[in-house]
């Protein structure tokens, strides 16, 4: 919508890499009710999950992994889009401050502009800015994004990284014997999490979470 504001810091687009695109789409309709949406987008048709019927309920995509969609190394994987006012700034920063350029900036056409970027530890992640604004914050909806979190081998680093980069404030929580835990926040609202936890033989990661009804259903 035209009256959309853009929201920095907020993550606005999920988008899972997926190697059997079709799969993964009857995966998660049966477990979280997503429906799919082809777009057009020029010579291709992306497609987008949606939550509901509406184009408000749009809420990410899926798509094969670029060049190497035979690839057995290439796991599937959730990437993560995070609202940035300049995403070639952003990107020069990360680059500055310890990280990689996965993919350089480049423009969606009526979309907006993008670059996905590895922090110091490893975690990829999308700069993106659109050219509509973000929608704004709203209570999550069943099979709605519900909250996003950094797990690293190194806090300390990651946090810092993703301040000078993204402008996250950052607060610890003791978590008793589960440690430190840090929400992330901009503009006084929290926006995820930074863990130390990690599964054995996991590289650092950003996890999404999904509100559902039922936890165990």
């Amino acid at each position: 919508m035209s009256d959309r504001k853009q929201i920095p810091g907020k993550f606005v687009w999920f988008e899972l890499v997926a190697r059997d695109v079709k799969k993964a789409q009857a995966f998660y309709s049966e477990v979280f009710g997503w429906r799919v949406r082809p777009f057009p987008m020029g010579s291709f048709a992306y497609e987008m999950i949606f939550t509901g019927e509406t184009l408000d309920t749009m809420i990410g995509g899926y798509r094969a992994p670029a060049n190497e969609p035979a690839n057995d190394r290439v796991p599937s994987h959730w990437i993560s889009s995070v609202s940035v006012e300049d995403v070639d700034a952003a990107a020069s920063a990360a680059i500055a401050q310890g990280g990689k350029l996965v993919e350089p900036a480049m423009d969606l056409p009526t979309v907006g502009r993008v670059a996905r970027i590895a922090d110091p530890t490893g975690a990829e992640i999308c700069l993106f800015k659109g050219s509509r604004g973000d929608a704004p914050d709203a209570l999550a909806v069943h099979g709605g994004w519900l909250w996003n979190e950094l797990h690293t081998v190194d806090p300390a680093r990651a946090l810092a990284f993703y301040e000078k980069v993204v402008g996250f404030a950052h607060r610890p929580v003791e978590m008793g014997p589960g440690g430190t835990y840090h929400i992330v926040s901009r503009g006084g609202v929290d926006r995820g999490g930074v863990t130390h936890h990690l599964q054995p033989g996991r590289p650092s990661h950003w996890l999404t979470y999904v509100n559902v009804d039922d936890v165990d259903a």
